[in-house]
């Protein structure tokens, strides 16, 4: 069965990727301009399809890729983000089981059930029911879906390999990280207990912010089923229903954008799967959030790198979003840094335009998937699933084509969080960090210099004093100079203001030596 299935998949899939290499190739050779975009969506919808067509854990990684600007060009991006996670749900009679088997006899322990699914899903399906008068749903994990995702993770390890050799080297080193994750975050989404823990975890960090988010029922829990309190609400998409309302729907992106990146950015676990089907709005203009199977983690220092991408992006400082970057662990070991630097440059000058204050969202995700397609670039788990969060919700602020500005609600966040001091900080510490590295290697060069002065002692005895003033001037005038080349990466200003400081004391070692 194995064998077969891999024929089949790889049978699928090889004409995608073919497609894609040529695509990549060329989106990468022009940046991604003058370029027949129609072309790539046109391609990127048949690996949509082709997707679709291969079942629940190809769904889940056309999803996966969605948010991988590392990997994707932009048109294939924007297409696998409408690659909504609905599929036909399986009978009630092989879903009763597994329930029953895990929170008892459905007569006695639920008041009621409505057979039909309420929605259906690659790994769940969700039913409505009643517990003592109150509304519920309840999560069921897909009957049989654990042997169909083992095999199905089966084949596309044994593919990948055979698929690598159709693409650039940079591309494999991604792809190769990219499966590594995909598999851990299936395995957690398959596991609802894990599911419950995180969604207690962001209504607790989330409490004082504008939204509403589901109750679980823990004695009609398991790791196969999750029952929650029932919200219903309006689809975050629905235009018409939200101005029937009378619901600002400015307001409404703006809250939708303070909510996911107040939770990337003050807290350590924020929701990575916010795509329509999992955002509702009440009548009062309430965000509803629900599913939280994808989420992403960030420890405290990724977070302060994060935020400290983020302040070099919006001032316009390209060695510090190197350092940010470097940081966080998106460049490969061995990144060309002035090539980089260079590239973000452009992109960041391009990125602000004649409104530097006014970068928009569109800007900044362009801006990593063009750069991102050109260096040696590789995203670690959370900032993956992070693009995938931000990328999802530009898609919402595009559909309701409001006045919006991105860098500006960014900043609101960042106040309101108090988050720029913590950033600035970390930033002091980073330029301190790489001074007290400038200093170790101009100490480490002292042997050397000890070994030069005790040579130069015996040809002090044949030569006037002056001599040595110039040798003392050298070395004072080279450690300086070594520690400011070393600072320049971090703090322009201290690490010129060192150099031209060397030149100065040598100048002046030079004139007392000539007198």
């Amino acid at each position: 069965m194995s064998n077969v299935r891999t024929i089949t998949v790889l049978y699928k899939l090889l004409p995608s990727i073919l497609a894609l290499r040529k695509d990549r190739r060329k989106w990468v050779k022009t940046e991604g301009k003058d370029t027949d975009l129609e072309k790539y969506r046109k391609n990127a919808r048949k690996v949509l399809n082709t997707f679709i067509s291969l079942g629940p854990v190809y769904i889940k990684l056309g999803q996966w890729l969605s948010s991988r600007a590392d990997i994707l060009p932009q048109p294939y991006l924007e297409e696998l983000a409408k690659l909504q996670d609905s599929v036909p749900a399986a009978p009630f009679d092989l879903v009763k089981p597994i329930i029953e088997n895990d929170i008892g006899p459905l007569d006695e322990k639920f008041e009621s059930i409505d057979q039909n699914p309420l929605s259906g899903a690659s790994l769940g399906q969700v039913y409505r029911g009643r517990i003592s008068g109150q509304e519920i749903v309840i999560k069921v994990k897909r009957p049989g879906i654990e042997k169909v995702v083992e095999e199905d993770l089966k084949v596309l390890k044994k593919i990948l390999p055979m698929a690598l050799r159709f693409v650039d080297p940079n591309l494999r080193f991604s792809a190769r990280a990219m499966l590594s994750q995909f598999i851990e975050t299936i395995h957690e989404e398959m596991d609802y207990t894990i599911e419950s823990t995180n969604l207690k975890k962001i209504k607790q960090d989330m409490k004082k912010s504008n939204i509403a988010i589901p109750s679980v029922y823990d004695d009609y829990s398991s790791k196969n089923v999750l029952t929650m309190e029932y919200l219903p609400g309006i689809k975050i998409t629905n235009i018409e229903a939200l101005d029937e309302k009378g619901i600002d729907r400015h307001k409404l992106v703006i809250d939708v954008h303070k909510v996911f990146f107040t939770m990337l950015l003050h807290h350590s676990l924020f929701h990575a799967d916010p795509h329509p089907g999992n955002i509702s709005v009440t009548d009062d203009g309430k965000l509803i959030l629900y599913d939280y199977g994808m989420v992403g983690r960030l420890d405290n220092d990724t977070r302060l790198r994060l935020i400290r991408l983020y302040l070099a992006l919006v001032e316009k400082d390209p060695p510090r979003t190197v350092n940010a970057m470097a940081d966080l662990g998106m460049l490969t070991p061995d990144f060309n840094r002035s090539v980089i630097e260079k590239g973000i440059e452009l992109a960041v000058r391009a990125m602000h335009g004649k409104k530097p204050d006014e970068m928009e969202v569109q800007s900044l995700m362009e801006l990593a998937n063009k750069t991102m397609s050109k260096f040696p670039f590789v995203l670690p788990k959370n900032l993956a699933l992070y693009m995938r969060m931000a990328s999802i919700i530009e898609g919402i602020y595009k559909t309701h084509k409001v006045d919006f500005k991105f860098v500006k609600v960014l900043r609101e966040i960042l106040q309101e969080e108090h988050l720029i001091k913590d950033a600035y900080i970390e930033e002091l510490k980073y330029s301190f960090q790489r001074f007290a590295k400038s200093i170790d290697a101009t100490i480490s060069i002292a042997p050397e210099l000890k070994k030069l002065i005790d040579e130069n002692r015996s040809i002090q005895l044949h030569t006037k004093p002056k001599s040595n003033v110039l040798l003392s001037g050298s070395i004072l005038s080279s450690a300086i100079f070594v520690g400011s080349t070393v600072l320049y990466t971090t703090n322009k200003s201290l690490g010129i203001t060192g150099i031209i400081g060397s030149l100065i004391i040598m100048s002046i070692f030079t004139i007392f030596r000539k007198r």
